[in-house]
């Protein structure tokens, strides 16, 4: 019996090629959309001038359609002595209004380093006050053993590891995913 080809959980745009995802590895055509939440195993680690500001194995993880998993981690397990709040916000159409950190410590400062939502929309309950880091803007970001490398192109919170396939918002040819 001949195999079957890959089939994609989430659409497709016409003209995108997706990855089909190999063993041990996850397709982001395969999340859905619209996000869903969903507890983490690994250990997720967030560092900023060799001190580990963020490190937890109580994380979750939202995914959707085309991007990267974006990690939410409880502020128990947060160096919020080294967070100050921001002015900035932002409007996410499922999970609602998000507000900024920004690191300070020694004379370090990083700019809207995090994002929370305090109050998230219904069915995004488990990441209220949960902050998710920006990959990009850390020294280091980690699951489990694996060094993340931010979502391209600046604007999502995504954090890629090899176990993740896309093609992936952000990158080049994505406007209008």
């Amino acid at each position: 019996m001949a195999d079957r080809p890959y089939r994609f959980a989430g659409r497709v745009p016409q003209g995108v090629s997706p990855v089909v995802p190999g063993p041990g590895q996850e397709s982001v055509w395969d999340y859905p959309r619209p996000p869903r939440v969903e507890p983490v195993a690994d250990r997720i680690r967030v560092v900023v001038g060799g001190e580990a500001i963020a490190d937890t194995i109580r994380a979750s993880r939202v995914l959707e359609t085309a991007g990267a998993p974006v990690y939410y981690l409880p502020r128990e397990d947060v160096r919020m002595d080294r967070l100050r709040p921001s002015a900035a916000t932002t409007y996410c159409e499922w999970k609602g209004v998000a507000s900024y950190w920004s690191y300070v410590a020694d004379r370090r400062r990083i700019e809207d380093v995090a994002w929370s939502y305090e109050r998230p929309a219904p069915g995004f309950e488990a990441i209220a006050g949960h902050l998710a880091f920006y990959a990009g803007r850390v020294d280091e970001a980690w699951v489990g053993g694996e060094l993340v490398t931010p979502q391209p192109g600046g604007f999502y919170g995504g954090w890629m590891t090899p176990r993740i396939v896309g093609p992936v918002k952000g990158e080049p040819g994505s406007r209008g995913w």
